[in-house]
């Protein structure tokens, strides 16, 4: 399942995600994976998510790559449960116009792996066109 917290700058998108991966620490049997930007939420998450900054990795440049290095990620732990992916538009290039792409590639990684994905957008959903939100749920 792909779950997506949609909003503008300032919606309050990240605050709630942190929550969610904190809140997930509780009910988890598996790994925790939070990709952020940059490092600025490190301390705010449970000692027990492993964060990931994207800013360490400025060689992944296109959405195809971002999903090569989630299939990292996975093939180094096969018990990941969630993978939060905060602000997708601010890495490696990622813009509305690769959503429809993005979304879909990560419903089918979902669905191989059983594992969920959390994702949030700093746009509204009638501005991410092409966007099949079946097998999504939007979170607010």
């Amino acid at each position: 399942m792909v779950r997506l917290l949609v909003g503008h700058k300032g919606s309050g998108k990240t605050g709630q995600m942190v929550q969610l991966a904190n809140d997930c620490i509780d009910t988890s049997n598996g790994s925790i994976i939070f990709i952020n930007k940059n490092h600025r939420l490190m301390y705010e998450l449970n000692y027990k998510i492993r964060v990931i900054c994207m800013e360490d990795y400025e060689h992944i440049t296109n959405i195809d790559e971002y999903i090569g290095f989630i299939y990292g990620i996975i093939s180094s732990d096969h018990d990941i449960e969630v993978i939060f992916i905060d602000s997708i538009l601010k890495h490696a290039d990622v813009s509305l116009g690769d959503l429809p792409k993005f979304l879909d590639r990560l419903k089918a990684i979902s669905k191989i792996y059983s594992l969920n994905f959390v994702v949030s957008v700093s746009a509204e959903k009638e501005e991410m066109i092409g966007v099949n939100f079946e097998g999504c749920e939007i979170l607010n």
